[in-house]
C-alpha cells in the first residue's frame, strides 16, 4: 500500500471496537496514490500528449529563407557536409537548411546518418552565431528534429553542448529562433528524468517563463506550455520541486487560456506536480488552480478533460482538507457524467477519484451520497470494463470502512450488493480481497443492527454465498483464509455474540445513538 496520505478525523468508536478497527492496516492508507498502475498511466499519457515532437512543417512558414532553395533542388549529404564546413556564411546557411529539410521528412528522416557524418557539433556551434539569425534558426530546427528521436539520438545533441546554447537562445530577440530553442529543449526534457534535470540545472525555467506574455503568439505559447509540462513530468526521481514550483503561477494563467492545446498541456503539468506528497499537493492547491480545473473537467474536449481529471484525482489522494477544497469547488456534480463517459479510461479515472473521496471522513462520504454518485458506481460495477470495476470496488470498500452505519445502510439500499459481489469471481486476487473486505464490513454493520440473518439470506439469494464458498479453494492464501473466516463467522449454524473480528480485523466506529431507523431495507 502507498505511504499514509492523510490523518483521519472521525470520532473514535467504543473502546471495545477499537481493537478490531482495521487491524494491521492504518486507516490513513485507504487513500491510494498512483503506484502499481504508473506504467499503464505513462502509456496512456503517450496517447494524449507526446513526449517528443518533430517539426515536419513543409512550407517553412517561419523560415527567414523562404526565397532560398525554391527550385526544388536538394543537396546530397556530401554537399551538406561540405557546405557546413565552409567558411562562407551563405553556404553554411544553405547547407544547414538542406540538412534541416532532410530531417523534417515525415518518413524515415536520416537522423543517424547526420549524426554519423559528424554534423551535430557544427550545428551546435551555429546556435551561437548571433551574426546570422537565419543560421541559428536552421541549426536549431535541425537539432530539434535530431533530439526528437531515440534516447541515444537525443544524447548525441546534449553531448555536443547544445543545452547551454539553447538556453541562451531563449532570450533571442528573434521570436522564431527562441521558439525553436523552446521546442528543442522540450524534446530533450521529454527524454526522461536525467536530461530533464540536466536542462533544469542549466537554467531553463526563468527564461522559459519569461516568454509567456499577453503578446505571445498562440503557436509559440503551445510550445512553451508543452515544454513546461515536460519539465514537470516523470518520476524516479521527480523533478526538483523547489525549482518547478516556480511554474505554478504561469500554469494557473495558462489553464485559463482559450486555446485547447495550451489548456491541455498546462493541465498535464499540474497533474504531474500533484502526483506526490501532500506538501506538493498543497503548493498546487495554494496556487488557486482547483476552480479552473473543475471548470475544465466539465467541458467536452477530451484532450483537456483527461489531464484535468488526472490532476483532480491526484489532489484527493491528499489530506481531508485538500480533498475538501476539491469538493467545495463543485467537482462532484460533474462525476455522474464522467462515470458514464464513452471512454473507459475516463470512467476508470473517475471511479479511482471517487474511491479516494470515500476513503475520507463521513462528511466526504455523505457528499458522495448527496450528489447521487452511488447509482452510477453501481452501474460501473455491473457493466464497466474490468479496470473501472476494480476502482468502483474500492469505492465501495473504502465507503464501508469509514462510513457511518446510516451511510452503509444507504449504500446497500441503493443496490450495490449484486454487482459488487459479482466481482468475487474476478481473476485478480487483490480485487477479490477488496470485495471480501467490503462484504465483511457490511456484515458487521448488519450485526450491529441485528440483521445478520436477513443480510446473509440476501447474499445467498444473489448467488454470492456460493462464490464465497468456492473461494475457500482459491490458490491465494489471503483469499481463501478471508473466505473461510466469513463462512465460519456468519454462515455457520453457530454464530458468536457481539462484534466478531474477521481475518483483517475490520470493524467500525459507530457513534452511540446512530442506529438507523428500520435498519437495512432489502
Amino acid at each position: 500500500m502507498p505511504t499514509p496520505a492523510h490523518a483521519r478525523e472521525n470520532s473514535p468508536g467504543p473502546s471495545r471496537l477499537k481493537s478490531f478497527k482495521n487491524a494491521g492496516k492504518d486507516m490513513d492508507e485507504m487513500r491510494r496514490r498512483r503506484q502499481e498502475t504508473s506504467i499503464e498511466l505513462r502509456k496512456a499519457k503517450k496517447d494524449d500528449q507526446l513526449l517528443k515532437r518533430r517539426n515536419v512543417s513543409l512550407d517553412d512558414p517561419t523560415s527567414p529563407l523562404q526565397e532560398q532553395n525554391t527550385g526544388g533542388y536538394q543537396m546530397s549529404l556530401e554537399e551538406i557536409i561540405n557546405g557546413i564546413s565552409s567558411k562562407d556564411c551563405s553556404k553554411q546557411v544553405a547547407a544547414t537548411q538542406s540538412a534541416r529539410k532532410m530531417l523534417s521528412r515525415e518518413r524515415n528522416p536520416p537522423i543517424d546518418a547526420i549524426i554519423e557524418a559528424g554534423m551535430v557539433a557544427p550545428l551546435v556551434m551555429f546556435l551561437d552565431r548571433a551574426d546570422s539569425p537565419a543560421l541559428q534558426f536552421e541549426a536549431a530546427w535541425a537539432l530539434t528534429n535530431i533530439a526528437s528521436g531515440t534516447s541515444d539520438q537525443t544524447k548525441a545533441v546534449t553531448a555536443s553542448g547544445a543545452v547551454p546554447a539553447f538556453v541562451r537562445l531563449l532570450r533571442s530577440e528573434h521570436a522564431n529562433v527562441a521558439e525553436q530553442a523552446v521546442w528543442a529543449l522540450g524534446n530533450i526534457a521529454g527524454d526522461g528524468p536525467e536530461l530533464r534535470d540536466f536542462i533544469i540545472k542549466a537554467g531553463i525555467v526563468e527564461p522559459l517563463l519569461g516568454l509567456i506574455g499577453p503578446g505571445t503568439e498562440c503557436s509559440f505559447l503551445r510550445n512553451v506550455t508543452w515544454t513546461l509540462s515536460n519539465l514537470c513530468r516523470n518520476k524516479n526521481p521527480s523533478p526538483p520541486f523547489e525549482v518547478v514550483k516556480q511554474c505554478l503561477p504561469a500554469l494557473g494563467h495558462l489553464i485559463m487560456h482559450p486555446d485547447k492545446e495550451v489548456q491541455a498541456d498546462a493541465c498535464w503539468a499540474l497533474s504531474y506536480l500533484t502526483d506526490g506528497t501532500n506538501d506538493k499537493i498543497q503548493e498546487v492547491v495554494d496556487a488557486g488552480v482547483v476552480p479552473q480545473l473543475v471548470k475544465l473537467l466539465n467541458g467536452d474536449e477530451i484532450s483537456v478533460v483527461t489531464p484535468a481529471l488526472r490532476a483532480i484525482g491526484n489532489i484527493v489522494t491528499g489530506s481531508d482538507v485538500q480533498t475538501d477544497v476539491v469538493i467545495k469547488a463543485g467537482t462532484l456534480p460533474i462525476f455522474p457524467k464522467l462515470l458514464k463517459h464513452p471512454r473507459p479510461n475516463i470512467v476508470k479515472e473517475a471511479a479511482w477519484t471517487i474511491s479516494n473521496i470515500t476513503a475520507g471522513n463521513t462528511e466526504q462520504i455523505q457528499a458522495v451520497i448527496d450528489h447521487g454518485l452511488i447509482p452510477p458506481i453501481c452501474q460501473v460495477l455491473a457493466t464497466g470494463d474490468f479496470k473501472a470495476q476494480k476502482e468502483a470496488a474500492w469505492v465501495v470498500t473504502n465507503f464501508t470502512s469509514g462510513g457511518s452505519m446510516t451511510q452503509i445502510v444507504s449504500l446497500v439500499s441503493q443496490g450495490v450488493l449484486p454487482p459488487f459481489c459479482n466481482l468475487l469471481t474476478a481473476k485478480e486476487a487483490k480485487t477479490v480481497m477488496v470485495v471480501l473486505d467490503g462484504i465483511a464490513n457490511i456484515l458487521q454493520t448488519a450485526e450491529k443492527l441485528n440483521q445478520v440473518d436477513e443480510l446473509c439470506q440476501v447474499i445467498e439469494e444473489i448467488g454470492a454465498l456460493d462464490k464465497i464458498e468456492d473461494l475457500q479453494n482459491h490458490e491465494n492464501e489471503q483469499v481463501y483464509k478471508k473466505a473461510l473466516s466469513l463462512i465460519e463467522t456468519y454462515f455457520s449454524e453457530e454464530e458468536g455474540d457481539g462484534v466478531t473480528s474477521t481475518t483483517n480485523g475490520q470493524a467500525f466506529d459507530f457513534e452511540s445513538g446512530n442506529i438507523p431507523d428500520g435498519g437495512f431495507n432489502f
